[in-house]
């Protein structure tokens, strides 16, 4: 929890110190910056939740219609016809399809319904992160001169540029991630349109490019998860349009409900923002090569997973500032 509030407190931070200037109030600028990213962050899940979960009931429902369930059974013969032969052995009669389908749905929203009621953890985390990130932004500038009271005279220079440095690496490596975080949403946004515009009939576009961008602050993760939402909205959406259901990528490989032309574009967004933006934009902000930040990556990774993966390229960064500062002291020591 000190984590997150401490990298929240550095990405909020140059707004307070704005608004602290123009106002003249500390306190009541922290209120301002971290209510106002509250209330953007509630009601963005919120309505994306109540929008996704109402698409879903009406899916169920015309589930139960039966122009509906023909629909359905004539795509599942088409799949069936392009599987292998001994794959054909295990098709479904059109009963246990259509118990099945209204199962997985009606899963689907319990399970959603069931997560929004256990969210208490999650809610309590949250609520200590965020006053734990009060706290710090408005102490931040005391703790940090008194941070420098404990440092020895002989290495009161060096001390303060350490601190500097650091800070400074992490504050740069935070934007850089929010800008790639961005190109990520603006992208898959854009390829979402342009699905739309050959027939896929997309909805929530920008609330899953919005996701897309957000989970890509864990590095390799992020387009990969809006591709999720994106496949089932195109089912769903697509259920009984006869052009969909025999779609063709590229002319050649079936792609029924547009899924394979979701997931290939999911792909593009997201080996251009690992082989270009990321390393392009988080290495130049942290100072590092940008072969530095695939190993620190492939190294968080393997030890911590998502979670390392996200504090990988920070990590490297700091060692790098510690490293620096520690030959300048080795080299100057008789200096001292």
């Amino acid at each position: 929890m000190l984590i997150f509030a401490f990298l929240f407190t550095s990405v909020l931070l140059p707004s307070v110190d704005f608004l602290e200037r123009k106002i003249k109030s500390r306190g009541l600028s922290v209120l301002i910056i971290t209510v106002a990213l509250c209330a953007t962050f509630v009601l963005f899940l919120g309505s994306f939740a109540s929008n996704f979960i109402e698409q879903a009931s009406s899916f169920s429902t015309r589930l139960n219609e039966e122009h509906t369930m023909d629909n359905l059974n004539v795509f599942m013969e088409k799949v069936m016809d392009a599987m292998p032969d001994f794959v054909s052995e295990f098709k479904p009669d059109e009963t246990a399809l259509a118990t099945k389908l209204q199962d997985v749905v009606k899963g689907v929203i319990q399970n959603l319904l069931t997560f929004a009621g256990k969210v208490g953890g999650f809610i309590f985390t949250t609520i200590m992160v965020i006053i734990f990130t009060i706290i710090l932004l408005h102490e931040y500038h005391n703790f940090k001169r008194s941070l420098v009271h404990f440092i020895p005279n002989k290495y009161f220079e060096v001390g303060l540029r350490l601190i500097f440095n650091i800070e400074h690496q992490i504050s740069s490596y935070l934007r850089g991630q929010l800008l790639a975080a961005s190109s990520v949403g603006i992208m898959s946004i854009i390829g979402l349109f342009i699905l739309n515009l050959m027939g896929a009939n997309l909805t929530l576009i920008v609330f899953i490019g919005i996701i897309a961008g957000l989970a890509n602050l864990i590095p390799l993760v992020g387009p990969f998860v809006g591709m999720i939402p994106a496949i089932l909205i195109a089912i769903m959406n697509n259920l009984g349009n006869e052009a969909a259901m025999n779609h063709y990528l590229f002319g050649v490989i079936p792609s029924w409900f547009y899924i394979f032309d979701i997931a290939l574009m999911f792909l593009i967004v997201q080996q251009i923002d690992n082989n270009f933006v990321t390393p392009i934009l988080v290495g130049e902000s942290v100072g590092l090569h940008p072969i530095m930040v695939i190993i620190a990556l492939l190294i968080g990774g393997t030890l911590l997973g998502p979670l390392g993966m996200l504090f990988a390229v920070p990590a490297a960064g700091v060692l790098k500032v510690i490293f620096q500062e520690v030959s300048f002291v080795t080299k100057n020591a008789h200096l001292l």
